[in-house]
C-alpha cells in the first residue's frame, strides 16, 4: 500500500521542507500497524496538529502484542490508531479486548483502521467491540484523519476531566474522613498539607495560622507557622513573622483580609473558612501552571471540608481544656487545703507524662493519664483537718483514717461513664498500692496493680520527697535517688523505675520549671 492510497491526494509538503515539532507536552498517540509507511506517513501529515495548544507525541507499535506492551507502560495514551490485521488476522481486535477488559483502560480512544474491511466488517466490529471509530484505509484522507483525531481527543479530554473529578472527589471524601479524626491543630494542618500535595502533586507548601486582633497579639496579626513541607520543612522554618519573605507575607495577609483564596502568578494562597476567630491560610508554591479550573474547584471543596474539621478540633480542644482546668482546679483545692503547693499536681502530671511515654504508652493514653492524675488525692476532701494538717507523724488510728482517702476518691469518681473520670477513679484508688503488696487500700501486688496506679505511685512519692510537707522537710536529690534504688521492686514497679532512670533529666527539668 502506498502513501497516496492511504491518504488520497491531500498530502502537502511543509513550506520549510521539514517537520514541525509538537508543542510539549503533546497528546500521546499510539500508531499500531505492521506497515512502516503507515507510521511515517501518519507522523508526516499530523506533524503540525494542534489541539488546545498541545501537539502530538507519537509512539509506534508494529504488532498487537507490542501495542499492549506500550499500553501497559504508558497509561496516559489518548488515542490509538489501530490496524486490525497484523501478526494475526484479528490482532487489533484482540488488543482492543485486552485493553478494555484486562487493562481496564476505558479512557483511551480507539480508532480502528483497516485495509481489509472484509476481515473485520464494520457493523460487527462496532457492535462487538468497544471502539470509538472505524476507518477504511482506502477512504481515509488527511482531512478525515484530522477530523477523527480531533473528535477523539475532545472525547478523551472530557472523559479524563470527568474521571479526574470523580477520583478527586473520592479522594476528598476519604481524606476528609481521616482529617476529621485528628485531635490537634498541628496534626490536622500537617494532614491537610499531605493530602493537598497528594491531590495536586505539589512539592513545596506552608500552612500558617493567623490570629485575630486581641490584646495578646500585635496589631498587625502576626503569622505563626503550624506545618511545613518540601523545602520549607528542610529549612526548618518555625516562626512565620520572622522568616517568611515580605512578598509571601503580603500575599498571605491579602488573602486573610479578603477571606478569599487566589493565585499570585504561579503561587496559590488558599483561605480555610472557619467559625472561630482564627484564620487558616495555605501557601502552595509554583502550582499555577499545572492546575486547571477543576483542580481549583476540587481545592475549594476540600478547603470547605477542612474548615469544618478545624472548627471541630477547636471545639473538641475547648472541651478538653475545660475538663483539664476543672480537674486541675479541684486538685489544687485539695492540695491547698492540706497546705501543699498547687504545683504538686502540675509536677506529678508532668512526671507521669514523661514516665508513661518512656514506657511506650501511646500519645492518647499518655495524655489521658496526665489529664486524670490531678485527681489522685481528691479523696482527701473527706479527711478531717485535724488529721490532714497535723504536723509530724500520725498515730495508728489517724493513719487508718488517712488511708480511707483512696477509697473516698474512688467512690466520688467511679460512677462516671466518662473515660477521663473513670481513669481518675482508678488512679485515686490504686496510687498507694505497693509493688510488693504492702500498700493500701487492698494490698494489691505487682501486675494486679493497674499500670496507671503504679506510675502515679512513683510520681507522687518522688515529688513528695523532694518538697516540703507539713510533716517533713524536703529531701536532697541524692537521698531521694538512694531511696528509689532501695525501693526498686518493693514500693516501685521496676519498669517504672527504669523509665525514670532513662528520663531522669526530663523529670529534673520539670522540677526546676515548677519550683515552689
Amino acid at each position: 500500500m502506498t502513501d497516496d492510497s492511504l491518504f488520497a491526494d491531500e498530502i502537502e509538503e511543509e513550506s520549510d521542507g521539514g517537520l514541525k515539532l509538537p508543542k510539549p507536552p503533546g497528546w500521546k498517540v499510539l500508531i499500531a500497524d505492521d506497515e512502516e509507511e503507515v507510521h511515517s506517513t501518519t507522523r508526516l501529515v499530523l506533524g503540525d496538529f494542534d489541539f488546545e495548544g498541545r501537539g502530538l507525541e507519537f509512539i509506534s507499535a508494529y504488532s498487537g502484542t507490542e501495542a499492549l506492551a506500550v499500553m501497559k507502560e504508558h497509561t496516559d495514551i489518548a488515542v490509538i490508531l489501530l490496524d486490525v490485521v497484523m501478526e494475526t488476522n484479528s490482532a487489533g481486535l484482540d488488543a482492543v479486548r485486552v485493553i478494555r477488559e484486562e487493562l481496564q483502560n476505558n479512557l483511551v480512544r480507539i480508532i480502528l483502521r483497516t485495509g481489509q474491511p472484509g476481515q473485520a466488517p464494520e457493523r460487527k466490529v462496532i457492535t462487538d467491540f468497544d471502539i470509538n471509530d472505524y476507518k477504511d484505509k482506502t477512504e481515509l484522507t488527511v482531512q478525515r484523519l484530522f477530523t477523527a483525531l480531533y473528535s477523539a481527543l475532545r472525547s478523551y479530554r472530557d472523559l479524563t476531566s470527568i474521571d479526574r473529578n470523580r477520583t478527586g472527589l473520592k479522594y476528598i471524601i476519604d481524606a476528609s474522613g481521616s482529617l476529621f479524626q485528628q485531635n490537634s491543630i498541628k496534626k490536622l494542618a500537617k494532614g491537610v498539607l499531605t493530602q493537598i500535595i497528594a491531590l495536586l502533586g505539589l512539592q513545596n507548601s506552608i500552612f500558617v495560622e493567623r490570629g485575630g486582633f486581641t490584646a495578646a497579639q500585635k496589631s498587625d496579626g502576626q503569622l505563626e507557622i503550624i506545618a511545613t513541607t518540601g523545602k520549607y520543612a528542610e529549612n526548618g522554618i518555625s516562626n512565620a513573622h520572622l522568616t517568611i519573605a515580605p512578598e509571601m507575607k503580603s500575599k498571605i495577609r491579602q488573602v486573610a483580609e479578603e477571606e478569599s483564596s487566589k493565585f499570585f502568578g504561579n503561587d496559590y494562597v488558599g483561605h480555610f473558612p472557619t467559625q472561630k476567630e482564627k484564620q487558616h491560610i495555605i501557601y502552595l508554591e509554583n502550582c499555577g501552571e499545572r492546575q486547571d479550573e477543576q483542580d481549583i474547584d476540587l481545592l475549594k471543596i476540600f478547603t470547605t471540608n477542612v474548615g469544618i474539621a478545624f472548627d471541630n478540633v477547636y471545639l473538641n480542644q475547648e472541651i478538653i481544656d475545660t475538663q483539664k482546668e476543672v480537674i486541675l482546679r479541684l486538685g489544687e483545692v485539695v492540695e491547698t487545703r492540706s497546705k501543699e503547693t498547687a504545683f504538686h499536681v502540675v509536677r506529678v502530671a508532668e512526671y507521669i507524662g514523661i514516665i508513661a511515654e518512656g514506657m511506650g504508652l501511646s500519645e492518647e493514653e499518655t495524655n489521658l493519664l496526665k489529664l486524670a492524675s490531678p485527681m489522685h488525692d481528691i479523696g482527701k476532701i473527706g479527711i478531717p483537718d485535724s488529721i490532714l494538717l497535723k504536723p509530724g507523724h500520725l498515730n495508728d488510728d489517724e493513719f487508718a483514717m488517712m488511708k480511707t482517702h483512696a477509697y473516698i476518691g474512688y467512690r466520688i469518681l467511679k460512677g462516671s461513664t466518662r473515660e477521663l473520670l473513670k481513669t481518675a477513679a482508678v488512679i485515686a484508688y490504686t496510687h498507694h498500692e505497693r509493688w510488693d503488696g504492702s500498700g493500701y487500700p487492698r494490698r494489691l501486688a505487682k501486675d494486679k496493680i493497674p499500670l496507671y496506679g503504679r506510675i502515679t505511685c512513683f510520681a507522687d512519692i518522688f515529688d513528695a520527697l523532694l518538697t516540703d510537707r507539713v510533716y517533713k522537710k524536703a529531701w536532697s536529690v541524692s537521698r531521694v535517688e538512694h531511696f528509689i534504688t532501695e525501693q526498686n521492686g518493693k514500693t516501685f514497679d521496676p519498669d517504672v523505675v527504669d523509665a525514670y532512670i532513662r528520663n531522669r533529666d526530663k523529670l529534673m527539668a520539670v522540677r526546676e520549671q515548677y519550683r515552689d
